[in-house]
């Protein structure tokens, strides 16, 4: 399987740090949006598409590249994202991130790809005013979610493997 991961990180790399573990168990390559020709992609097989998330959705240049891209039938894709959102639960916070990927996988859909697989997990936040504070979620990613990204991945590889049986 040819697989790529396309990121958008800016301000601390959250989004590369969690990106990085998910192609390395996946043996995939790594490229930003401006990075991307959408006729590439038709040579991938699985292809996943993560950001930080920025008023509430994943980067601005994600979606300028997902609009780009040619309709497709059987391409699988996946979304990750990284946030600065405070949710003091864990179940508060995936709440959050999931409301946050509707609109990715809404457009992705849309131009025909089947969505497989969705994570997300905190980053460390020094936007605004609260960089006064020290941030939000310093530390973040941590061991705890690169452990969770890596199995996500394998199951990721799982399916997928399953699915070209």
């Amino acid at each position: 399987m040819k697989i790529l991961v396309i990121v958008k990180s800016i301000h601390h790399q959250n989004t590369v740090k969690i990106a990085k573990v998910i192609a390395d168990v996946l043996n995939a390559e790594i490229k930003t949006p401006r990075e991307v020709n959408p006729e590439e992609l038709k040579n991938f097989d699985l292809i996943g598409f993560g950001s930080g998330i920025y008023s509430d959705t994943h980067h601005k240049a994600i979606f300028n590249l997902v609009d780009t891209l040619p309709q497709v039938t059987t391409k699988k894709a996946f979304i990750f994202s990284t946030s600065g959102s405070p949710g003091r639960f864990a179940e508060e916070f995936r709440n959050y991130t999931s409301k946050c990927h509707i609109p990715l996988k809404e457009k992705l859909q849309s131009h025909g790809y089947k969505i497989i697989g969705e994570f997300s997990c905190p980053g460390f936040n020094t936007n605004s005013f609260i960089k006064f504070f020290g941030g939000l979620n310093r530390g973040r990613p941590n061991a705890e979610d690169f452990k969770r990204a890596k199995e996500f991945a394998l199951n990721l590889k799982q399916e997928s493997f399953e699915e070209v049986k």
